[in-house]
């Protein structure tokens, strides 16, 4: 896969899956936009990483929650970058994925729930809305969501993220089924739990191995195993698929 010319802007890029996604297009010499929301060091960092992988790349502030900003980050990449072939929609807002220490479902408020869905379906639609017309204009583009092999599976009960990141999977199959005659992909990735993020590093020990021993692979994912899925669904490749859920879990789930 060479990404050669092409402009992709990944959401959440500081950090974890979404700064292992960043490199992962460098490394095939597309420009990346690496989108972050306070860690300008960060991010800096992973520009620094993308340049040495042998593409461009340069840093976006911006928050992909509020509708005004994410359309701002659109209008600098297309200033600075000329264009956007792929969006890699990534951000989401901080959750802790740690089976002890989670809310259940009486101890969660309406408010979790749309805290959650800010965070996946209402950063992906203010980002979708901004970056259609650049994809209208050239008749194809490639966006790529990410959202949770617990979708499928819950096997713990995170009510409020596991609700809002399948309420993503039917966004983007909905997007995909409208702008398909428009030359435009939607798909989406599925990781399980992805070890060591932010995120997951709460995760108590004994969980993680639990986890593995149920795994046909046996071990958890690394940020790098999702990014491979992603740059698929984003290339010429998977020309001929769209609407698409891709687990990503070492064969945990498997459709």
């Amino acid at each position: 896969m060479n990404f050669a010319g092409q402009v992709v802007l990944v959401t959440g890029a500081s950090r974890g899956i979404g700064a292992a996604i960043a490199r992962a297009f460098a490394a095939e010499q597309a420009t990346v936009a690496v989108n972050y929301l306070r860690n300008a060091e960060a991010a800096a960092q992973v520009v620094a990483q993308c340049e040495a992988a042998g593409g461009d790349a340069f840093a976006v502030q911006a928050d992909v929650t509020v509708p005004e900003e994410a359309a701002r980050l659109v209008e600098r990449v297309v200033e600075e970058a000329g264009r956007i072939d792929v969006l890699v929609n990534n951000a989401f807002r901080s959750y802790t994925f740690d089976p002890q220490q989670r809310k259940t479902f009486s101890d969660l408020a309406w408010s979790d729930y749309q805290a959650q869905f800010e965070g996946s379906v209402g950063a992906a639609f203010h980002l979708c809305r901004a970056v259609l017309p650049q994809f209208r204009r050239r008749a194809q583009g490639s966006i790529v969501n990410l959202v949770s092999d617990l979708v499928a599976d819950p096997v713990v009960p995170y009510h409020d993220y596991t609700t809002a990141k399948s309420a993503l999977v039917g966004f983007s199959r909905n997007l995909a089924s409208e702008l398909g005659p428009l030359g435009v992909r939607v798909n989406c990735v599925a990781p399980g739990l992805v070890y060591p993020t932010e995120g997951s590093s709460g995760t108590r020990a004994s969980f993680r191995e639990a986890l593995m021993a149920g795994t046909p692979l046996r071990r958890l994912a690394r940020p790098e195993d999702v990014a491979g899925p992603v740059l698929f669904l984003a290339s010429p490749w998977s020309g001929f698929v769209t609407g698409q859920v891709l687990f990503v879990d070492g064969g945990r789930v498997m459709q």
